[in-house]
């Protein structure tokens, strides 16, 4: 049973929380149900509040197996604090309205970092077990 994973899980759903709770915001603010009327400033929000929930599932299953799989916590945590971090930095960034395309390089970097680095553990460790 995984114990590090949903620790991680559960940093990521408050940092979601708070970007869902942004788009709620923005929406109100502006006064735009449904769309985003071409507004800017919702498109940045919903698109920060989209990016992260488009690559967090994944990743959290992988690190789950990861997990599952028997590999090192320290590897388990790296993981989960590298997604932690790139997601707050990627989101930082890209919310700027004069964006800092570094943060979002790095954000961005970091993500696909660890999942890019829990993808290859797991599927080496598939084909050493198959050999």
């Amino acid at each position: 049973m995984p114990t590090i994973v949903p620790f991680y899980a559960s940093l990521l759903a408050l940092l979601y929380f708070y970007l869902s709770v942004r788009v709620i915001r923005t929406r109100r603010q502006e006064q735009i149900s449904l769309g985003d009327r071409r507004n800017t400033r919702l498109q940045r929000v919903t698109r920060v509040h989209a990016n992260f929930a488009e690559y967090v599932p994944l990743a959290l299953i992988l690190f789950t197996f990861v997990e599952m799989q028997g590999f090192s916590p320290i590897l388990v945590h790296g993981l989960g604090l590298v997604l932690l971090v790139g997601r707050a930095v990627h989101a930082y960034g890209v919310s700027q309205e004069k964006e800092n395309y570094r943060l979002r390089t790095v954000g961005m970097g970091l993500t696909f970092g660890a999942i890019i680095i829990a993808a290859l553990r797991l599927i080496g460790e598939f084909l050493v077990g198959r050999l």
